[in-house]
């Protein structure tokens, strides 16, 4: 990890736009996590098979909880490759959330088996890499693999959850997956930060005992 927190975000030539695309393999990446006060940020790279389309990806945030379940098997199944990869409650205390969400999807995209001559990232940043990349706002919605990637780091961050609440259920972890929920605030009221806890949120520097 490079010491400069700005470099995670530094402009590569060959991540300028492009006028042309050559073909060969796409990979789309997505992120879930980054506005939680707790648990880490979770990111996924997915290059799909065309020869196994997949019938109603969308952005993760629209589909029901049984439907995203649905769809992780069956992107695990038929994907070419991917990878869900994560930026620690550390780390993002240290480095900011951007920034862990950049190293997030980085480490997403170096982990795929399969090297895409392209990334498609939702959102209108990207981070640094070696291999062209475009930023496609509401790409979630418009791209299948950046659907596909949106849906693998919801469910797996959203397992995570459900982990943390097992552990320590007084948080209400399951519920409100983290996010700064009236319950969520009224546990951190009561019971003050745990470990997955994002020191660094304002809403859970209040509560630090």
């Amino acid at each position: 990890m490079r010491s400069r927190k700005s470099s995670l975000l530094e402009s590569a030539p060959e991540q300028l736009g492009l006028s042309w695309d050559a073909i060969g393999l796409m990979a789309g990446v997505d992120e879930a996590g980054r506005g939680p006060l707790a648990g880490p940020v979770v990111a996924a790279a997915v290059i799909l098979d065309d020869q196994q389309p997949i019938r109603g990806l969308a952005d993760s945030k629209i589909l029901s909880e049984k439907k995203r379940e649905q769809l992780f098997d069956e992107i695990h199944a038929k994907a070419l490759c991917f990878c869900i990869a994560e930026a620690t409650v550390a780390e993002i205390d240290t480095l900011n959330i951007l920034q862990a969400t950049m190293l997030a999807m980085r480490r997403a995209v170096e982990g795929l088996r399969l090297k895409p001559i392209k990334v498609l990232v939702d959102g209108n940043r990207i981070p640094v890499l070696r291999i062209p990349a475009e930023a496609i706002v509401g790409g979630d919605a418009t791209v299948q693999a950046i659907s596909a990637a949106s849906i693998l780091a919801k469910v797996h961050r959203d397992r995570q959850c459900h982990a943390m609440h097992e552990a320590l259920p007084h948080y209400g972890f399951a519920s409100h997956k983290g996010y700064g929920t009236a319950e969520h605030l009224a546990a951190l009221r009561e019971h003050g930060p745990c470990a997955w806890h994002r020191q660094s949120f304002a809403p859970v520097r209040e509560w630090q005992r």
